[in-house]
């Protein structure tokens, strides 16, 4: 008989590990069934091919259901803690590409809640081995927590804006021209400020006009704001990471990552031995 301890280690290896023959295997079939409940739930969402297969495509959304439920609690079950797998970033993605099944089953269109099985397909960056992406990745996180103040002004500032501007279009044009409500001339702001102009309101009055105008001007001298604020952070998170290393010549203390000469002098920082 099968000692409980060591079927859980063997487990262990296989389903988190991804430095062995097995592990690599099964996430790889993992990410193969992911992909295909993805499809399954976009081929479900055209209309022709719901009615005609609308019970076969459930059956089979049923049963990725059971291999990821399947998957979830050999999880728990192997893992040293099972707690804080449970609440770890993968355990709540792994628990959510679940749950929409489940509430399928009161709700029907609950099941295209599915395509967030999509976030699992994260996993890929474990698998692969591009964990220099996941680093790279830190740098705009890193830009992102800097420009956070920032932007936070910005928002507030551009809100400021397009609540005064659809209130003066609201006064200025009224009910007969499409603004109904204060909500309706802020909605008309924000759309024309972002340049996105959808034309499902326009300002008829000439005085509405010269204040589209001014809103138009206005969007295209902000717009470039918030990218400017975060690449400026970006560079600085990117700077930010440097060699903290004194050069044996000059003693200079913070060279760019990676590098293996001193910038000021041109020596070597590692000397061979």
């Amino acid at each position: 008989m099968n000692n409980p301890a060591s079927l859980r280690e063997r487990l262990y290896v296989i389903v988190f590990q991804t430095d062995t023959v097995a592990g690599r295997r099964f996430d790889k079939t993992l990410l193969l069934i992911i992909l295909a409940s993805l499809i399954v739930v976009i081929l479900d969402s055209i209309n022709e091919v719901h009615q005609g297969y609308a019970g076969l495509l459930a059956g089979i959304e049923w049963g990725f259901t059971a291999i990821f439920l399947a998957e979830y609690l050999t999880r728990l079950y192997c893992s040293p803690k099972p707690l804080r797998y449970a609440f770890s970033f993968y355990g709540l993605v792994d628990l959510l590409a679940i749950v929409p099944g489940i509430i399928a089953l009161y709700y029907s269109d609950a099941q295209y809640l599915l395509i967030i099985r999509v976030i699992r397909m994260l996993r890929i960056f474990r698998v692969l081995k591009l964990g220099q992406y996941l680093k790279q990745a830190n740098y705009l996180l890193e830009a992102l927590r800097g420009s956070k103040q920032k932007i936070i002004v910005f928002l507030v500032s551009v809100s400021t804006l397009v609540t005064v501007f659809g209130t003066l279009m609201y006064v200025i044009e009224g009910p007969e021209h499409g603004f109904t409500s204060i909500p309706k001339g802020i909605y008309w702001a924000i759309v024309t400020l972002t340049t996105v102009g959808f034309g499902d309101i326009v300002p008829k009055t000439p005085l509405g006009q010269v204040l589209s105008s001014l809103v138009m001007i206005t969007g295209y001298s902000i717009i470039a704001v918030p990218t400017g604020i975060f690449t400026a952070e970006l560079a600085n998170a990117m700077r930010g990471e440097r060699l903290q290393h004194d050069c044996p010549t000059c003693h200079k203390n913070s060279h760019e990552h990676g590098a293996a000469f001193c910038s000021r002098c041109g020596n070597a920082l590692f000397p061979k031995q």
